[in-house]
């Protein structure tokens, strides 16, 4: 069973950065690479947002008000999918959950799963890690 465990959340200042880590087991390596693997973000009241994803073949997709300041990338020897996320702005505070798209196609792991309702492409979801950006 594919499991997927975030960390790397905190509390930083504006322009601050952060880089949050997401492990997923139950799966080998060459399973993992097959996925399409995101990042979605969601404060109380909000529809859950996607943030960033990554396809098999490393290719990327970005909302756009990260495009620039944040980074999908995985290491798919370890297993592990990470966001780099700098000059971080008050707005970017959220929950934020790594999630599996187990059988996408390039639709849905790229602007799909960046655009409204993205989310809804990904079967399987971390517990989350907060971040917090004072300002």
């Amino acid at each position: 069973q594919v499991q997927l465990v975030e960390s790397g959340g905190g509390s930083v200042q504006a322009g601050g950065s952060l880089r949050l880590s997401c492990t997923v087991s139950g799966v080998s390596s060459a399973t993992y690479s097959s996925y399409c693997m995101g990042w979605f973000r969601q404060v109380p009241g909000k529809e859950r947002e996607g943030v960033a994803s990554i396809a098999s073949d490393g290719s990327a997709s970005y909302a756009d008000s990260v495009k620039g300041r944040f980074t999908i990338s995985q290491d798919s020897t370890k297993n592990t999918l990470y966001l780099q996320m700098n000059t971080l702005h008050p707005d970017d505070a959220a929950m934020y959950y790594c999630a599996a798209n187990l059988s996408p196609s390039p639709w849905t792991c790229g602007l799909g799963a960046v655009g409204r309702g993205g989310y809804l492409h990904f079967e399987v979801w971390g517990q989350g890690t907060q971040v917090t950006v004072s300002s």
